[in-house]
């Protein structure tokens, strides 16, 4: 089934990375929970500074993000989180959608007495991320999204990708529903389904915005230059010789490349800047 196969292929790249002995996912020092909006939200934080959220995608958890957490909390406070219906954040409810997540982590970012924080999100993670720059825009001061996708179909998921969640659906539900399965066909049927974001929305994002993808990714690279292309202030990057699991396969290039985007003012570039 799709969404079983996704997450046992980001399991199995998880644990090649050097940072396994660490607990991430399930630390009991740096694990907390919110009460919020129906449900009890996990989230973990690392070091110190300015807030830096990690949102992580369809079927995955905080411990997706085993690469960058040590690299970001060395100047971040880094706070990491298990999506609602994922992980420790279970949800007993029928429904799922992208703008319930994002309103999740707004609340989080409220609880926190956080006005705004840096934002990394990959895949569904990333479809989070701009849910939430339009939804709250001045929570997000800096938005990194990689592998994220507009709408359902096979022009912004390849044909494989999209027949293979359509299939874990479709088996998915000839399964006696017990909640388990029930959890796992709403993870499902979200990529499924959704999300239904107008490049109108696009537009209306605020903060600077790095729109990565893989040339070999999940999502079609004419679709995340799309995406990029729609939003005021931002920065394109294909990454070659890459798929959709960046921050594992790519996890320098992709933590240095975020780092630099971060820590840099966004500059326009037009006019003779584009010979630059």
């Amino acid at each position: 089934m799709a969404v079983r196969y996704l997450l046992l292929l980001l399991v199995l790249c998880s644990s090649r990375n050097s940072n396994a002995q660490f607990h991430f996912g399930n630390d009991s020092r740096s694990g907390h929970y919110l009460d919020t909006r129906g449900i009890k939200l996990y989230y973990e934080q690392y070091g110190e500074g300015e807030p830096l959220l990690f949102i992580h995608g369809n079927g995955g958890s905080i411990r997706n993000f085993e690469n960058q957490i040590p690299f970001f909390s060395i100047h971040y406070k880094v706070i990491a989180i298990d999506s609602r219906a994922h992980g420790k954040s279970v949800d007993p409810g029928d429904s799922l959608s992208f703008e319930m997540m994002a309103d999740d982590f707004n609340a989080l970012l409220d609880s926190l007495h956080l006005n705004n924080a840096y934002v990394i999100g990959w895949s569904d993670g990333g479809i989070n991320g701009l849910l939430l720059a339009m939804r709250h825009p001045d929570k997000v001061k800096k938005l990194a999204i990689t592998g994220a996708n507009l709408w359902p179909d096979t022009t912004a998921l390849t044909p494989f990708v999209f027949h293979l969640i359509e299939q874990g659906s479709a088996n998915l539900r000839k399964k006696q529903q017990t909640p388990a399965v029930k959890n796992e066909l709403k993870i499902s049927d979200l990529d499924l389904y959704q999300p239904h974001i107008t490049l109108d929305q696009l537009h209306t994002i605020k903060c600077p915005t790095l729109v990565i993808g893989g040339d070999h990714d999940a999502i079609p690279p004419g679709h995340t230059l799309l995406i990029a292309g729609n939003i005021p202030q931002s920065y394109l990057w294909i990454i070659p010789n890459s798929g959709h699991s960046t921050p594992i396969f790519k996890k320098e290039q992709f933590n240095a490349q975020i780092s630099e985007f971060f820590q840099k003012p966004y500059r326009k570039i037009e006019g003779i800047a584009t010979f630059e």
